[in-house]
């Protein structure tokens, strides 16, 4: 309890009349008490906690199609836009960056729209590919007709080659090439077999392979009438100025891609692998004839197959073989 100040006394004149008062004098001490501490005699009021504001529904977001849009409604800040943009273009394709540099700053900062249209602009105008530097060799691509695969893997097993123990590696851009697009297995050399002199090898690519003819040339026989080596094709070439018949037997019923006298290009597909004749498993025996004998074709192959010639000397051999064997080429 506060005590009251200590009063100071007064004249006798000047003191009040306690019985001419119209309130009691504890009440005047009680007001100015009241008065003192700020109480008004009412109940205090109940403070309530304020609601919370009533958030309002966002409207659904668009869709933000390109880089440039996103970044700039994320952070709402151009020039932040501009600097992501110089630093991913920059670290893929330097050309143009400078003009997309110039783009971002140039730009009024309260219209994101046009901003992102400029930098869009500028990039499509600056960046449309690598421009390799001038210290940069150009290397020749080798095609392969008839095939739209980047790989001689790939292109075996669109044919159906087994690769698998394969003993050579072919050149398919060469004027002399082995009998399939890629290298195969063997499976039986050349000589002595069962008491038999066996006058070919036995490549094993997997029945129904293509066979390809060995080099440019004119068929001297294609039929399925060819007794123990059953479907069986002989071609013509000139080789290194010399007559060499290649011979492929064994080939499906039903897949001869050649007649008599016709002429053949290097790669032209003849037949498939198959199992006719006197035959134990699909395969295709192949032979080289010069002279009228058969030679090894191994080391044959292994000496002329992936040559390469010149364009006179091309000219020079389809001469050769139009002029001995007859044959017309469509160039």
């Amino acid at each position: 309890m506060v005590d009251a100040p200590e009063e100071q006394p007064v004249a006798a004149s000047t003191m009040p009349n306690v019985a001419e008062t119209t309130e009691p004098a504890s009440a005047d001490a009680f007001s100015d008490a009241a008065g003192a501490l700020g109480f008004t005699g009412r109940p205090a009021p109940v403070r309530t906690a304020a609601p919370a504001p009533t958030r309002r529904a966002r409207p659904a977001a668009k869709v933000l199609r390109t880089p440039f849009r996103r970044f700039a409604a994320a952070t709402g800040s151009l020039a932040a836009l501009g600097a992501v943009a110089l630093l991913a273009v920059g670290t893929t394709i330097p050309i143009g960056s400078h003009a997309i540099a110039e783009a971002a700053v140039t730009t009024p900062a309260d219209d994101a729209s046009a901003a992102d249209q400029t930098v869009a602009e500028a990039a499509g105008e600056q960046l449309q590919g690598y421009v390799a530097g001038s210290d940069i060799a150009e290397q020749p691509l080798d095609h392969i007709d008839g095939y739209s695969a980047s790989t001689y893997a790939s292109v075996a097993s669109a044919d159906g080659i087994s690769t698998a123990n394969a003993f050579y590696t072919n050149d398919p851009m060469a004027d002399v090439q082995y009998p399939f697009v890629v290298g195969t297995s063997m499976s039986s050399g050349y000589g002595m077999r069962w008491g038999r002199l066996h006058e070919g090898i036995d490549f094993t690519p997997g029945e129904g392979a293509p066979v390809q003819a060995i080099a440019d040339g004119v068929v001297r026989t294609a039929t399925e009438a060819g007794g123990a080596y059953g479907v069986t094709v002989y071609i013509d070439h000139i080789i290194d100025g010399q007559l060499v018949t290649s011979h492929y037997a064994h080939m499906l019923y039903g897949s001869l891609q050649v007649e008599d006298g016709d002429t053949v290009e290097v790669g032209d597909v003849i037949g498939n692998v198959g199992n006719t004749g006197r035959s134990y498993g699909a395969h295709m025996h192949f032979e080289i004839i010069i002279n009228g004998s058969t030679t090894d074709p191994q080391p044959w192959l292994e000496e002329h197959a992936g040559e390469r010639l010149s364009k006179e000397d091309r000219a020079a051999m389809r001469a050769a073989e139009t002029e001995q064997l007859g044959a017309v080429f469509d160039d």
